[in-house]
């Protein structure tokens, strides 16, 4: 008979978790509640967050300049520690409900009956030792029948993962100012929410829920619609050391069937990595739920980068017998590609 216990690094993993966040404790460190961009629908919402032990607040002029500095490099989204199975309050509408986060300190609630119209709103979140914050919720219209669902590397940013050193370099030391945007994707993303109002665009990558606040800001500066980010957790799971970055987009995809039932998607990805393959194998198996899929073709220094070779890793591309597809180097391409399958 199998065991249904998690694995076992998984429960060394909370034992740990739980020993650090009583030693922080004990220098003064205070709960933060982490929001991400949440969503839903008029009868469901999702809410997540993340509830962390941070330092206690900065005093004095420099050491609040030292904390800025620190703040906007990439390694002070790691500097953290998790709330192990803490209680939080979540308030959605007229609707207070009382939960705890998971061994990773990660909140994933949904919320039925919370009366919220459609559109941008917004879920109160405070745990016992921390500050209330507010937490964006996207809630989609009953009428929407179109949406997007992006990947994130190399296809609204350019990471060049998963080579170690660039990406540790990126992620790590670098801040945001110093990546960059594809050709036109950006605005081939609000072209295409402007066509659609209430569309909500998803984005979906194996990179850490850490760094969601500077994935957050790079959205921002470059003009990418806002939506939700599906990111995942590095640590151990329930079944193994690591967990599947494919599995993890496929799945986050076949939720937003479940979540949002009338929708079609866009799915738009690159060919830097699998998400060609990734794609066809989610309209193999759910072709009601997809309109078409777009690939950005990396040019032959990005693939070098990204994986070691001039050309793509994938030979096979989108099979054109299940989805209508278009590839281009860049978003005028994707987009006038995509005209001319609506117009077909």
């Amino acid at each position: 008979m199998s065991s249904t216990r998690p694995f076992f690094a998984a429960r060394a993993e909370e034992v740990i978790d739980r020993w650090v966040e009583r030693a922080l404790r004990s220098f003064g460190w205070r709960e933060k509640v982490i929001s991400y961009t949440g969503y839903g629908t008029t009868d469901c919402v999702r809410i997540l967050a993340r509830v962390v032990l941070v330092p206690g607040r900065a005093t004095s002029g420099l050491a609040k300049d030292v904390e800025e500095f620190v703040r906007r490099r990439g390694f002070r989204n790691f500097v953290t520690a998790p709330c192990v199975r803490n209680p939080i309050k979540i308030v959605v509408g007229d609707l207070e409900i009382d939960t705890e986060t998971d061994r990773g300190g990660y909140l994933d609630c949904r919320v039925h009956d919370h009366g919220l119209a459609p559109g941008w709103r917004q879920a109160t979140l405070r745990s016992r030792g921390s500050k209330p914050v507010k937490a964006d919720v996207q809630v989609v219209g009953d009428d929407v029948d179109f949406g997007i669902v992006s990947d994130i590397d190399d296809t609204v940013i350019t990471t060049w993962l998963p080579r170690p050193l660039i990406a540790g370099w990126n992620s790590f030391i670098r801040d945001e100012s110093y990546r960059q945007a594809p050709p036109a994707m950006a605005w081939m993303y609000r072209q295409l929410v402007e066509r659609h109002p209430g569309a909500p665009v998803v984005y979906i990558s194996t990179g850490a829920w850490n760094t969601h606040p500077f994935l957050a800001r790079f959205l921002k500066r470059h003009r990418f619609p806002p939506g939700p980010m599906l990111l995942t957790d590095w640590g151990p799971t329930n079944t193994g050391f690591f967990r599947s970055g494919a599995a993890h987009k496929v799945n986050s995809m076949h939720q937003l069937t479940r979540d949002f039932p009338n929708i079609k998607w866009l799915l738009i990805g690159d060919d830097g990595q699998h998400d060609p393959e990734l794609y066809s194998a989610f309209a193999a198996v759910a072709p009601e739920y997809v309109r078409a899929i777009l690939i950005r073709q990396l040019t032959p220094t990005e693939q070098l980068l990204a994986h070691g070779s001039a050309t793509a890793l994938t030979q096979f591309g989108v099979r054109a017998d299940l989805v209508p597809s278009v590839e281009a180097p860049d978003g005028r391409g994707l987009l006038a590609g995509w005209n001319e399958l609506e117009e077909a």
